[in-house]
């Protein structure tokens, strides 16, 4: 039987508006993001992009207007050297904001309110495009390397466990749920399971790409398909297909602004 590629999904949640921003990957090399409208769970089509967005490196602002993204094409000779990170009106693509980079340590950043925002490393070329509605952020010292792990600290996860091998280091970051649930990830390994402590029951999620609770319902996305589900003792109930996301193909679209 042949394997019938699906498309990978990745979602940000904005904070503080009802909206979340889908970033669909597939075929390799090219992506496409989508926003969320989570009150009626419609879905916009934004824009499509060749080349290797790195969906631990974005973030969506907290009204869901602003996307920060860190994405990789290797044409190391453009005026991008290769490699950027830029801001965007969510869900398009289009840059208000670019600085180039030219490789791939570091990139991309985190917002820190509606307008401003950290940049993740401190080698960078100067800015070939910056807009004067942002203003970055340099109290996150701390915040090196990979922004992922505290973009997840931030949106209420925490690290159960944190193990170092050589240089790689493996996070299992959990989230509470209702029921007496937790949701737990291990990153970078990208693996999902639910737990139940007093019932001592595990359920592993081998096939699910991302999770995370959207108010009082948990959503994941699996092949290529968003879900929302509610949890009782026995686990996963009231399973709802919001959207499959696997039938787009790219096509150029130009950003209305």
């Amino acid at each position: 039987m042949n394997h019938i590629a699906t498309a990978r999904l990745h979602i940000l949640l904005a904070r503080d508006a009802p909206v979340g921003l889908v970033i669909r990957r597939g075929p390799s090399r090219q992506f496409a993001t989508f926003l969320w409208h989570r009150k009626r769970d419609t879905f916009e089509l934004g824009q499509w992009a060749k080349g290797r967005i790195y969906v631990e490196r974005c973030d969506l602002s907290p009204d869901g207007k602003y996307f920060i993204y860190f994405v990789l094409n290797a044409k190391w000779h453009t005026e991008t050297k290769g490699s950027w990170t830029a801001i965007s009106l969510a869900p398009w693509l289009k840059a208000l904001t670019l600085y180039p980079q030219g490789d791939t340590w570091g990139g991309g950043g985190l917002w820190t309110s509606n307008n401003t925002f950290w940049l993740s490393g401190s080698c960078y070329l100067p800015a070939l495009k910056e807009s004067p509605a942002f203003k970055i952020d340099d109290s996150l010292d701390e915040c090196v390397g990979n922004p992922y792990y505290y973009r997840l600290k931030r949106d209420g996860w925490t690290c159960s466990t944190h193990t170092q091998a050589g240089r790689k280091h493996v996070y299992r970051i959990c989230k509470p749920l209702e029921k007496g649930w937790s949701l737990e990830q291990n990153y970078p390994e990208w693996t999902y399971e639910l737990l139940h402590d007093k019932n001592c029951l595990v359920i592993p999620c081998p096939d699910w790409q991302w999770a995370d609770l959207d108010g009082d319902r948990l959503v994941y996305a699996e092949r290529g398909k968003l879900y929302s589900a509610r949890l009782d003792r026995e686990g996963l109930t009231k399973v709802t297909e919001l959207y499959d996301f696997n039938p787009f193909q790219f096509e150029p679209i130009i950003a209305p602004y």
